[in-house]
């Protein structure tokens, strides 16, 4: 986990308005099988399930699901501890109706968020394991309009979020560059924008089109899909070229799985980013049991 700080802090004041919507688009009418269940109390428990260790995460977004309907969560874990299944996670109380109007949302929304954090998580380590001292991030590759749940889950897995967004940061890549000329060219009409308050991150493909990079002024080089010796001589050989004239970073992109991870995890390399750990990441099995009301 990122820290020992409350991770929800961070959410901004349009989360809960979003979790309306999901369960909006979830009963946009009639909830036939509510009817059937009635009010009466019950009390559910959350497990988490699977043939894996996981990390739990997505704890605000589960938890303001239920809220919103009038139910209690209790949880039996903290965010961002890693479970051995079957483990009870949680007990949600609350009408049975409303405790069945929730349950696919918020399982969903946990299990996509777990398993990015699970995923995260398990990069994170490898590489450490390898030796690589420099950050991990995912990347801006992400559902649209299920973005902020799903770098929240790369934060409780321990890495970085990379940009948020085309506003937070400016990433100019190979189209950028094609549509406007030149490296050179595109950075400065960039950084005439800007300003100094937004790092300006380039895509190149060769050694050359780092060097140029480097020269007009790139805050971070990604060097897009080179790999082998060759990243390590490129990232290398400008480092040592450039040492004292410019700061910059290099970061390696694309094409990085856990098979290649030890080749692209090298201290050269300042940023590793992947979309390995949330786009087609395995789910976390997770399951709502309503409980049978025990005999007075």
């Amino acid at each position: 986990m990122a820290s020992s700080q409350n991770l929800a802090h961070l959410l901004p004041p349009s989360w809960k308005p979003q979790v309306t919507g999901w369960l909006a688009e979830d009963t946009p009418s009639f909830d036939y099988g509510g009817f059937v269940v009635g009010d009466a109390e019950r009390e559910a428990f959350l497990f988490g399930k699977g043939k894996q260790n996981a990390v739990l995460a997505g704890v605000p977004f589960f938890t303001e699901v239920f809220e919103q309907l009038g139910c209690r969560v209790e949880w039996h874990l903290q965010e961002g501890e890693e479970f051995v299944p079957v483990k009870h996670v949680a007990t949600v109380r609350g009408k049975a109706r409303l405790l069945l109007l929730g349950e696919r949302v918020a399982l969903n929304l946990l299990a996509r968020c777990s398993g990015i954090a699970t995923k995260s998580k398990r990069i994170k380590d490898l590489a450490r394991g390898y030796g690589y001292t420099g950050v991990i991030a995912g990347t801006r590759k992400t559902t649209p309009g299920f973005r902020l749940v799903e770098k929240y889950g790369m934060l409780v897995g321990g890495i970085d979020t990379h940009r948020h967004d085309l506003s937070s940061m400016i990433m100019l890549k190979d189209n950028h560059i094609w549509s406007h000329g030149s490296i050179t060219a595109a950075i400065a009409q960039a950084r005439a924008v800007g300003g100094f308050s937004l790092l300006l991150d380039v895509e190149v493909g060769s050694e050359a089109e780092a060097d140029e990079a480097i020269d007009a002024g790139a805050d971070v080089v990604m060097l897009d899909n080179i790999e082998g010796e060759q990243l390590l001589n490129v990232a290398r050989g400008l480092k040592e070229k450039w040492a004292g004239k410019r700061k910059f970073l290099f970061e390696t992109s694309g094409n990085i799985t856990e098979a290649n991870l030890q080749d692209r995890a090298i201290n050269e390399i300042d940023i590793l980013s992947t979309s390995v750990v949330h786009q087609s990441v395995q789910h976390i099995d997770f399951s709502l049991k309503i409980q049978q009301p025990k005999d007075n």
